[in-house]
């Protein structure tokens, strides 16, 4: 063999797609290939079981490089550093920079003072005291007014003789993202969208390398929004801001490298590298048609933050999981910086080791997992190439169809973005409600005995939940407003996706913290041991997302013997666990048994015995649970029939 012309490998013949394809047919043995193995997702495509070096043809991106238009491959052409952002969520100036010089020390680069209003040069001296802003990025987030805040800042910058032209960060100015949260204006729409000229004029005069307008397409995410809907409505809202901005006589090469785009990174490993790689190839294509003088005006600049919508309040260190997850795909994805959501933010103002763990989270996948040294490491994958494409064409189609509306504002004040992002919600809310869509912890294995409702502890007492994590503390706020009051513009509604579940939760805790007794559950198990086992774990996790006590055994011998400890038990459900057969053989008697010695009892199968359900109905079974039922609405029911709602 000679070893300089012979590939390795190079005697094996090679398979062609056609026989890949017979070759599975064969292995389905009649089954619905595209219902078997084609993933539809909810962006809208479809998505094949697998892909090949001919499904990338036509792609002209990948034989680009990292750093060169349209961007798919990233920003950078040398590495894959990312900034380590963390986010100071107080008001209380000396609290925030005792915490930023805190976070800086333990491996912070960028920090996020989005809650911190700053009302003159001394304000800001007092807050970066300690931080060398030559070498860490600083993003302002809190704001009556974003022109004054930029000349606070800048002034201060000269009076420290600061070299400006080195301080690296943002200024949270979103006028669009302020009407979808709030429903209105700041001041008026004519007043509110001029400041998208002034900011970018002050940002080039006094800090010609900060970004002065904001994207905040995580808001999207954080209202249940697609990702392909979070990324086409953000290149709207961009869109609208070049145009507006370049109508006022400002050049493309000005504005379009001071705008910052944040996104919500949610679990979705693959779609979200996807994702930013199709975010910058699209925001190029649309930045070259204002013909940029250089390439750089082109790039993207992105900030990821961990996803809101899919954490969860019980079993919270499994968000944890979610989080590292999600940053890697924002690393492997190119973003420039990245903010990690702490996991206990939901129940709580998270502490020095909330905060630590999710900063040593980046710091690993950096220092360890070395994820800084490879640009675009996903390239020339098949699989992501592809997803890239899809990702792009779907959000390309909510771009265009924002348009039609007369662009991003004209779409908001309409309503027609919040719309379309509640029926997106109410969609995954259906799959969170059906456990098609897992939340490990609250709707599928779920500990029953743990305890939420006294670890719940905020800043103010007298907050939302709800309101506390999704407190809008990076806009404008007039301290005044009220939230019941009606608005101008349909609101953009920001909560989480198991909310709903959470609400089951802490009722049912609140329910025994007022001296009731826990509602138990009894499992009734008899007959098949192989099945019974199997439906009794399936009732388990059902009844255990109430935080219900769940009270198992082993099993009866005799119908009478399983009626007396069911009985006995003083368990307010009884869940019958066994098979279709003895279900037919025994469940009526059982039933009937049941309700003749307590008529209070609510009496459920573990199935779903379609050919004995009227007859088990008849004979007093209340419900039938099963891998079909709406989890949510069920439990829900229960509630209701137990007095805890």
């Amino acid at each position: 063999m000679d070893q300089n012309n012979d590939k390795l490998f190079g005697t094996f013949p090679p398979v062609s797609t056609s026989e890949w394809e017979a070759r599975i047919t064969d292995d389905l043995k009649g089954a619905d290939y595209q219902k078997k193995l084609v993933w539809k997702t909810s962006e809208g495509f479809d998505v094949k079981p697998y892909y090949r070096d001919e499904d990338t043809l036509g792609i002209g991106s990948i034989n680009t490089l990292p750093g060169e238009y349209p961007f798919v491959r990233g920003n950078q052409s040398s590495s894959n550093n990312w900034e380590i952002r963390q986010d100071i969520e107080t008001d209380d100036e000396t609290e925030a920079n005792r915490l930023a010089v805190d976070a800086v020390k333990r491996g912070a680069t960028g920090l996020g003072l989005v809650a911190t209003e700053l009302q003159s040069e001394t304000d800001v001296e007092d807050l970066l005291k300690g931080i060398n802003t030559t070498e860490v990025s600083i993003h302002f987030g809190a704001a009556t007014s974003y022109p004054s805040l930029i000349k606070i800042v800048g002034a201060n910058a000269l009076t420290q003789k600061l070299p400006v032209s080195k301080l690296k960060g943002s200024f949270d100015f979103d006028p669009l993202s302020y009407v979808l949260l709030n429903g209105d204006f700041w001041k008026s729409e004519k007043s509110d969208m001029a400041q998208i000229a002034s900011m970018v004029k002050l940002g080039k005069e006094l800090m010609p390398a900060m970004k002065v307008i904001n994207v905040n397409g995580h808001y999207f995410n954080s209202a249940g929004a697609t990702l392909v809907q979070e990324l086409g409505f953000s290149l709207a809202s961009g869109t609208e801001y070049l145009s507006l901005a370049t109508a006022a006589g400002i050049a493309v090469d000005d504005i379009a490298p001071r705008m910052m785009f944040s996104f919500g990174i949610g679990s979705n490993y693959f779609l979200e590298i996807a994702r930013l790689r199709a975010a910058r190839m699209l925001w190029a294509k649309i930045v070259a048609e204002y013909k940029p003088a250089t390439d750089a005006s082109m790039q993207m600049h992105i900030h990821c933050n961990t996803s809101a919508w899919n954490k969860t309040l019980f079993d919270p260190y499994v968000n944890l999981l979610r989080t590292t997850t999600e940053a890697m795909s924002a690393i492997l994805g190119g973003t420039q910086s990245l903010s990690i959501l702490p996991f206990d933010t939901f129940y709580k103002d998270p502490d020095e080791f909330s905060n630590r763990l999710a900063r040593n989270q980046q710091i690993i996948l950096k220092e360890e997992v070395y994820l800084d040294k490879v640009v675009d490491p996903a390239a020339g994958s098949y699989y992501i190439e592809n997803l890239t494409q899809l990702i792009a064409e779907a959000a390309w189609k909510v771009f265009l169809q924002v348009e039609e509306k007369g662009g991003m504002l004209e779409a908001i004040k309409s309503g027609y973005v919040q719309d379309l992002v509640e029926k997106s919600a109410g969609l995954r809310l259906d799959d969170i409600a059906n456990r098609r869509l897992i939340q490990l912890g609250t709707n599928q294995h779920p500990n029953p005995e743990e305890q939420m409702l006294a670890r719940i502890h905020f800043a103010e007492e007298d907050e939302m939940l709800e309101e506390e994590l999704y407190a809008d503390e990076e806009m404008e706020v007039d301290e005044e407003e009220d939230d019941d009051a009606p608005t101008t513009y349909k609101k953009l509604t920001l909560f989480g996706g198991s909310d709903a579940f959470d609400q089951l939760r802490l009722a049912t805790e609140q329910y025994v913290a007022d001296g009731n007794k826990k509602p138990a559950v009894f499992l009734f198990n008899f007959g098949n041991l192989a099945i019974r086992k199997a439906r009794a774990m399936f009732s388990t996790n059902f009844f255990g997302c109430a935080g219900y006590q769940i009270l198992d055994n082993s099993g009866f011998d005799s119908v009478d013997e399983g009626i007396k400890a069911a009985l006995a038990s003083e368990a307010e459900i009884v869940v019958l666990c066994s098979s279709d057969d003895e279900y037919a053989e025994s469940g009526p008697e059982i039933a009937q048994k049941l309700r003749a010695a307590n008529t209070d009892l609510n009496l459920v199968v573990a199935g779903y015995p379609k050919e004995i359900l009227e007859t088990l109905k008849q004979s007093g079974i209340d419900e039938f649970i099963h891998v079909r039922s709406n989890l949510l609405q069920t439990l829900e029911s229960f509630q209701e029939k137990l007095g805890i709602f």
